[in-house]
């Protein structure tokens, strides 16, 4: 009802600007997380023939505030932008919906988690998953329907599931897949080392393999994943024949554990030098947190968000360790 009077009062040149701020999520296996607040609120614009143009995520709240401490709290808020939908805006199938997705959100995604230039910050990673709801629905806004198979309308509900399910694909290398599925069902604790064969075999890498990466131990018919603690601290990926992602991610954690900005920036560098991870890395280190925060794995989500949160200073001591180093020659 206000959102279908703030469309007859607004002027039709003039945008609708909403500032929404909500923490408040529902999950289940078959759907991933889903804000419940994020849905209505978002039905009732559809309703209101309302069509979003434009969404900027806002730090609105301090790292460490007494209530934010330990707690999974609301980071940043969402401010929308939104106009009145033409009378005669069309409708598209789900599979056009689906391929303009594609198109968009893989942009959009980037933008948000490399920030823009220097006057523009990443999103924080409690709240990545609600926005890349924006630009997705955007898309979904801006038609009269998005019609399923048997020619009835997609529900809000639906569309935010298509969206979320766009976040949790990634392309990393086999090692890290194999790992971040393992993971997902195992954690840090150990399971048969046949299922891990298996699983293994799917990504096209070996148990094997990864025993000599270094990312996991294999033993007495058992297989688990090292944590970023049991990681050697006098790892170099320079002399590293193998480094999965997932290897360089927590390597990246245990150096800012124990060594700060400087340690992991100088770890950051030597990858760089061969080639770079560096978003690679960054990336799953979001995936992972969205993973934690959904298994309520407190500690494990503030290691990766800690990493997430120092990048910019972590880059910063990189570069200092690529600059060329001169020493002062001597005349006779």
């Amino acid at each position: 009802m206000a959102m279908e009077k703030i469309t007859i009062l607004a002027h039709p040149e003039m945008p609708i600007t909403i500032y929404y701020a909500v923490k408040e999520t529902e999950t289940n296996e078959a759907d991933g997380t889903i804000s419940s607040g994020w849905e209505t609120f978002l039905e009732a614009v559809h309703r209101a023939s309302l069509q979003l143009t434009g969404t900027w995520p806002m730090r609105t709240e301090r790292d460490g505030r007494s209530v934010g401490i330990d707690a999974n709290s609301l980071a940043s808020s969402i401010i929308l932008v939104c106009r009145k939908r033409p009378a005669d805006a069309p409708s598209i199938s789900r599979r056009e919906f689906i391929r303009e997705l594609n198109g968009v959100l893989p942009e959009a995604l980037d933008e948000m988690t490399k920030g823009s230039r220097d006057e523009r910050s990443p999103v924080a990673p409690v709240d990545l998953s609600q926005a890349i709801i924006g630009p997705g629905m955007a898309i979904f806004s801006k038609y009269a329907a998005v019609l399923e198979a048997d020619g009835s309308p997609m529900s809000v509900r639906t569309a935010l599931q298509l969206i979320n399910r766009f976040f949790a694909e990634d392309d990393f290398d086999a090692d890290t897949q194999f790992c971040l599925h393992w993971f997902e069902q195992h954690g840090w604790t150990e399971s048969v080392f046949g299922e891990a064969d298996v699983l293994a075999r799917s990504k096209s890498t070996s148990v094997d393999a990864m025993k000599e990466a270094g990312v996991l131990q294999s033993g007495s018919g058992k297989v688990r994943l090292f944590k970023w603690a049991e990681y050697p601290t006098d790892w170099d990926p320079r002399t590293d024949t193998r480094t999965p992602v997932w290897e360089a991610l927590h390597q990246l954690i245990r150096a800012l554990k124990q060594g700060g900005e400087s340690a992991s920036g100088a770890l950051l560098a030597a990858l760089a030098a061969l080639g770079g991870k560096a978003e690679a890395v960054r990336q799953l280190a979001y995936r992972l947190y969205t993973l934690c925060e959904r298994l309520g794995q407190a500690e494990d989500a503030r290691a990766y968000n800690e990493l997430i949160t120092s990048w910019t200073g972590i880059e910063s001591a990189a570069s200092i360790a690529n600059e060329p180093k001169f020493t002062q020659g001597e005349l006779f």
